[in-house]
């Protein structure tokens, strides 16, 4: 395990991975373990886009689950940096992925193939948005 900070770009880089580890794992019927991987890859995608925001916030606000969803829609969604629809995506993924992760109940193929499609959605739209020239408009990466 490499004890180096991770940079915007290495965090979307590891947002990017895990929309193809959901993507796979939906295609091979494990809908739970797709639909967390998609959270991750939303939470890794917001997580680097307030960082190249230049945001005031603490970083180790930005750890944990509500503090990075809270800072996400103070300070993007908020001020129209983001849309709403983008910040609704992210509080619905989490939500599906705590029922999911700790109530024992089976998220649905077709409900997890909706969250696997908006978490692509979500991270290409953030790296659109906070790392144009780090990328191209081609969000071919994130397809197996």
């Amino acid at each position: 395990m490499s004890n180096s900070k991770l940079t915007p770009e290495a965090m979307m880089e590891k947002a990017e991975k895990a929309c193809s580890a959901s993507r796979l794992l939906l295609e091979n019927g494990y809908s739970d373990d797709a639909v967390n991987r998609a959270y991750y890859a939303m939470f890794d995608a917001a997580r680097a886009a307030l960082l190249v925001s230049d945001a005031p916030i603490e970083l180790n606000k930005i750890r944990t689950h509500n503090g990075l969803i809270g800072a996400f829609g103070n300070y993007l969604v908020e001020n129209g940096s983001v849309s709403r629809e983008m910040g609704r995506l992210l509080n619905q993924t989490k939500d599906v992925r705590l029922v999911a992760d700790y109530d024992g109940v089976f998220v649905e193929p077709e409900d997890a193939r909706t969250i696997v499609e908006q978490a692509e959605r979500f991270v290409a739209a953030m790296r659109k948005k906070f790392m144009p020239d780090n990328g191209d408009d081609d969000d071919s990466r994130l397809k197996p």
